[in-house]
């Protein structure tokens, strides 16, 4: 079964403007997927050419005659990362050919290299972020509940058996260390497992290099790098504080969150809602729910946090369209701001604060503040936008 994607009409916008369009993310988030489906309803004529397949690579040995004999056809090429060779070629034929949907082409490895790598094709070329599935896509389908734990991933929310799906992160986990990682020399397999054990129990919380350091007895450069590393294939992502004029002592040390619910709870051996609500990680899991959510609907928004040393704090400062709107996120049924919450909404006066809490509806606080269900959060989000 497919299921549509939100960035779908980007990518078709993408090729409709661009003479290359590109769709990063993970690996197993549904690249591929999403780009058959858009082949098999363009008009023109297309080929899809996987590179991690022998045949496929077979056909480029001689990459020049063959691609130039394509151009009438919308030429997809996944795995790009396996032959950056490959993109002056594109930008030669891209400029000879003229017009615009030439070249679809997918990467999972490292969002900044395959950038670096087509560098070559600036002012051509434009990038989609693809991210496993938004609760969106799939809610008709799916409980909050089980997207919580199983996370986005296609093959895992979609694996019915909850063990086979735990199972499915955790040998993903293993092939992402042991295979995927393996073009970056200088790390070591054992301390990223390591590291990445470490985030996920301090998932949400402010990245401390010095301490990570010290726990895994490596120095802090080498765990910035491995942070960094992990956060450009897009295994986590670090929230920057939200720094203002005002002359409050202002937490500086950047918030750390895994992308997805799913790998997460299978690096702390969560396979279940029942085992996730009785663990420590269940707000945080929460957190990062919204959180990827948020910035799989609104990629170019600008995303912070906000805590002082005085105890105001918000979990999510989402700045977009000129417009500040202060998020937290609460696991309970009956959610209420705490002091330091309603300390930082003074401080930073957004035009909106929005409590997102697993209720079945929400309802008005006080003018300016509403509890909302995901649902909800995002047609707030998207009537204070238009």
């Amino acid at each position: 079964m497919y299921y549509n994607r939100h960035i779908e009409s980007d990518v078709r916008n993408g090729l409709l403007h661009n003479p290359v369009t590109a769709i990063i993310g993970p690996r197993q988030c549904g690249k591929s997927t999403l780009a058959k489906y858009i082949l098999s309803e363009t008009e023109k004529d297309t080929l899809f050419l996987d590179l991690e397949k022998p045949g496929d690579l077979q056909k480029l040995e001689n990459a020049e005659w063959f691609l130039s004999k394509m151009k009438d056809k919308l030429i997809c090429l996944d795995e790009i990362q396996r032959k950056p060779e490959l993109f002056p070629l594109i930008r030669s034929l891209v400029d000879e050919w003229q017009g615009n949907g030439h070249f679809l082409i997918l990467g999972s490895a490292n969002r900044d290299l395959i950038r670096q790598s087509s560098e070559s094709l600036a002012g051509r070329i434009s990038y989609k972020e693809l991210t496993p599935f938004l609760y969106s896509e799939i809610k008709e389908d799916f409980p909050l509940e089980e997207y919580l734990v199983k996370g986005g991933f296609p093959r895992s929310l979609l694996q019915k058996d909850e063990q086979i799906s735990l199972e499915w992160r955790q040998d993903f986990i293993t092939t992402f260390l042991e295979r995927d990682l393996l073009q970056w020399s200088g790390f070591s397999t054992e301390t990223m497992r390591k590291l990445w054990q470490m985030t996920a129990h301090l998932n949400g919380q402010t990245a401390h290099y010095s301490l990570l350091a010290s726990s895994l007895s490596v120095s802090s450069p080498t765990i910035k790098n491995y942070i960094e590393l992990l956060s450009s294939t897009f295994m986590l992502q670090l929230l920057p504080p939200y720094l203002t004029n005002m002359k409050k002592r202002i937490v500086k040390a950047p918030k750390i969150y895994l992308n997805d619910t799913g790998i997460a709870n299978a690096l702390l051996g969560i396979g279940s809602f029942e085992a996730l609500t009785g663990h420590p990680s269940v707000g945080p899991a929460w957190e990062t729910l919204v959180l990827s959510n948020l910035k799989g609907h609104y990629p170019r928004a600008g995303y912070y946090f906000y805590r002082t040393s005085h105890g105001a704090e918000l979990d999510i400062i989402m700045e977009n369209h000129g417009k500040r709107i202060a998020i937290e996120c609460k696991t309970g049924t009956t959610p209420s701001l705490t002091r330091g919450n309603h300390n930082a909404i003074q401080d930073i006066k957004p035009a909106k604060m929005l409590i997102v809490a697993p209720v079945e509806t929400g309802w008005p606080v006080k003018p300016g503040i509403d509890v909302v269900n995901p649902e909800e959060l995002f047609q707030q989000l998207d009537m204070l936008f238009s």
